[in-house]
């Protein structure tokens, strides 16, 4: 998978995601998180939330759920829902790139996440591939391919 970064924008654009998702869906925490288990993004009721383990966690559930999917000759396994007496999570990979974490309480629903996290992953999706698009766009450029190494040789000849 390719390196990517991110600039200001691209994190302000995600953030904004996570903040309508958060209201839209009811919910209490959304994490953006990459399949390495690095948080991206957050939004909500963060306070008190080991976040750094929680992404990590996320990560490595779905990552298991992906292994448990190939045994089952599935390609992958998109979305995963955990109900707990107080508080649920939707987790659902995002274009094959990010992890979306939603942690959510009976102030919401199922149904609710699941629609509202559909229209944030098609958001999400398109944030990420224009970031993909743009550093593929700079990296075409006819000065990508040259080192330092190759202007100190000019300058020295």
């Amino acid at each position: 998978m390719q390196q990517m970064v991110m600039y200001e924008e691209d994190f302000k654009r995600i953030r904004e995601v996570c903040d309508k998702l958060l209201r839209d869906a009811n919910a209490r925490v959304v994490f953006v998180v990459d399949r390495n288990g690095q948080l991206i993004a957050s939004s909500g009721e963060t306070r008190g939330l080991d976040t750094t383990s929680l992404a990590s966690l996320a990560a490595g559930n779905m990552a298991t759920t992906i292994a448990m999917a190939k045994v089952l000759h599935e390609e992958e396994f998109t979305t995963q829902f955990h109900e707990g007496k107080n508080l649920h999570i939707h987790i659902q990979i995002v274009g094959k790139r990010v992890i979306l974490v939603v942690v959510f309480d009976n102030r919401s629903s199922l149904g609710l996440v699941r629609l509202r996290v559909k229209k944030a992953s098609q958001e999400l999706n398109q944030i990420f591939e224009d970031i993909i698009a743009r550093i593929q766009k700079e990296s075409m450029s006819p000065f990508a391919d040259i080192t330092d190494e190759d202007i100190d040789n000019l300058f020295n000849d």
